[in-house]
This record gives structure tokens, C-alpha cells and sequence, in this order.
């Protein structure tokens, strides 16, 4: 299963209701290409309980920076709008799925 990739233009709306986890990455960033099977397996086991995104700082630097991300890989939990946790780095699968239960 592969997580939707965000675009500036849907992230606003993707994150407003319910519990979301945003991967905020780049394609240069090998932690960040390392992450990626770790979170589409996160992805896989939160289901529907909360909803998971990539976004690509590549794509939207000015977007990212809104989120005040200034690091990738940088996770970034929200719970109907509201920025409620984050984590900067590669994670374990554990700590991401703990991020997940957050909300």
C-alpha cells in the first residue's frame, strides 16, 4: 500500500478533521527515501482510525515551512486542524505508531 502524496494546494483541507499523520520528506534526503516503507507500513496498521500523507518539501518549501519544517524526515501529527505532536529524524516504526496514538 503506498501513501497518498499531499500537494500544497490539498494539504489545508487534507489536515482539518480527524486524526492525521503527515510524512513531510525530499527526494534528496536518504533518511527520508529510508523512511518510507517504515511509514507506509505505519500506514497499513493505524487504517482508517487516522488518516497518513507524504508531502513533499520539494514540491512546496513555503507550505513546509508554514508547518515550521526545517528538517526531513519530520512527522507531524494533527488532530482537526491543530498541530498536536511531531518527530524530526528516521523513527522506529514503534515510536511512529506511538505518534499515531497521540491523538
Amino acid at each position: 500500500m503506498s501513501v497518498k502524496e499531499l500537494s500544497a494546494a490539498e494539504f489545508a483541507d487534507a489536515v482539518k478533521s480527524g486524526t492525521v499523520l503527515v510524512d513531510f520528506w525530499a527526494t534528496w534526503c536518504g533518511p527520508c527515501k529510508m523512511m518510507l516503507p517504515v511509514f507506509d507500513q505505519v500506514a497499513a496498521e493505524v487504517g482508517d482510525t487516522v488518516k497518513t500523507f507524504k508531502f513533499n518539501i520539494e514540491e512546496s518549501a513555503e507550505a513546509a515551512a508554514g508547518q515550521g519544517v526545517s528538517i526531513v524526515p519530520t512527522f507531524i501529527l494533527y488532530k482537526d486542524g491543530v498541530k498536536v505532536a511531531s518527530l524530526t529524524g528516521p523513527q522506529s516504526k514503534t515510536k511512529l505508531l506511538d505518534l499515531a496514538k497521540k491523538a
